[in-house]
C-alpha cells in the first residue's frame, strides 16, 4: 500500500493555491488523477517520487518512509526506486534501443532480464537502432521498456500516450496494461483523457485546483447515471455488462460517460471499442453500430 499526503504551494494562471491531496494506492493497483492542466497532479507525481519535495505531508510505501514534513524525513528519487514515464520519452538519442535498456538496469540485477523486456515489449528487432530511426509509438514502447528495467517499486506514469495518434494510443494502452499486468506493478496514471482512464485504472481521483473533488470507480466518477432523455450522439463502446435481462453499455461520448440499456440481439451484436450511435426516444435508447469510416450524421 501506498499513501501520500502532499501539501505544496503553487502558482497557477489564476494565482496562488495549496495542493493538498491525500492517495492511496494498493499493491499491483493502477490508480488515475484526472483534472484539467494546471491542477496539481504532475506536481503530486514528482512529490511521490522525490523530483518535488512538498511543504508538509507524509508520504509512505508498504513500511518504507520516504517524507515525513514533521520528522524532516525525504529519502532521495534513488533510494525510493521509482520508474517515472514522461510524456516526451526522454531517450538517450545516442545510445541504441538496448543501450537506452541497459542504462537503466540496476548493477545488482541480472542482465537476462533486458532479454525478457525486450522480447515481452516486442522490441527485439528495433533493439539495435537509435531513437531518431523510430516512430512515436515504438519510442514510447522503449521508454516504457527502459522504466521497467530498473523494477521499480512504484510505476508513476505522466501522461504518456497522449502526444501518439488515437490507433497508436489504443493499442499502447492495451500494451501497458497486459506489462502492468505481468509485473504486478503499482501504478499511478495521470491523464485527461476519459476512455484512458476507464480503461486502464480501477480508481481515479478528480483533482480541481490542488483538491480532490471526485473519487471512485471510473465509471462511478465519470457517469451521471442518466439514460433517460431525448439524445443523438456517436461514441465507442468501452465496456458491454450482462444484467437480468438486459445489457448495460458504458459508451465514451466525447471526452463523458454515459451508461445505456441495450437488448440482447443489440448487445449481440457489440464488441469493446466499436463506433455506435445512441439514438434516443421518450425512455428508451436505441444503440445503433455504426460501419468503419460510416458517420452518424448520414442516418
Amino acid at each position: 500500500m501506498m499513501h501520500a499526503l502532499i501539501q505544496k504551494q503553487l502558482q497557477g494562471a489564476e494565482g496562488a493555491f495549496m495542493l493538498d491531496v491525500s492517495l492511496e494506492v494498493a499493491s499491483g493497483e493502477i490508480v488515475a488523477l484526472f483534472g484539467a492542466s494546471g491542477a496539481g497532479k504532475t506536481t503530486a507525481l514528482r512529490c511521490i517520487a522525490g523530483l518535488d519535495v512538498p511543504e508538509n505531508g507524509r508520504i509512505t510505501f508498504g513500511d518504507e518512509c520516504w517524507f515525513d514534513g514533521t520528522k524532516h524525513v525525504c529519502q532521495s528519487p534513488q533510494v525510493r526506486h521509482v520508474g517515472y514515464m514522461f510524456q516526451d520519452y526522454a531517450l538517450f538519442p545516442n545510445m541504441t534501443v538496448r543501450g537506452n535498456l541497459e542504462f537503466a538496469l540496476r548493477k545488482s540485477d541480472d542482465p537476462r532480464y533486458i532479454e525478457e523486456l525486450l522480447q515481452l515489449m516486442q522490441l527485439a528487432e528495433l533493439q539495435h537502432r537509435k531513437p531518431d530511426t523510430l516512430s512515436g509509438g515504438q519510442k514510447q514502447r522503449v521508454a516504457l521498456a527502459r522504466t521497467l528495467a530498473s523494477q521499480p517499486k512504484l510505476l508513476l506514469l505522466d501522461e504518456p500516450l497522449s502526444a501518439l495518434d488515437a490507433a497508436i494510443r489504443s493499442q499502447l494502452q492495451d500494451e501497458l496494461l497486459r506489462l502492468q499486468r505481468h509485473f504486478g506493478v503499482t501504478t499511478i496514471l495521470v491523464s485527461h483523457d476519459v476512455g484512458e482512464v476507464y480503461k486502464l485504472a480501477s480508481r481515479v481521483y478528480v483533482i480541481e485546483s490542488g483538491r480532490i473533488t471526485r473519487q471512485g470507480s471510473p465509471t462511478e466518477v465519470f457517469s451521471q447515471g442518466k439514460t433517460n432523455g431525448k439524445f443523438r450522439f456517436a461514441g465507442e463502446v468501452l465496456a458491454i455488462e450482462a444484467m437480468d435481462v438486459m445489457f448495460a453499455l458504458t459508451v465514451l461520448v466525447g471526452n463523458q460517460i454515459v451508461r445505456v440499456t441495450a437488448t440482447h440481439e443489440e448487445a449481440a451484436q457489440l464488441k469493446t471499442g466499436d463506433d455506435v450511435m445512441l439514438v434516443s426516444k421518450a425512455f428508451n435508447p436505441m444503440v445503433m453500430r455504426l460501419e468503419a469510416g460510416e458517420s452518424p450524421l448520414k442516418q
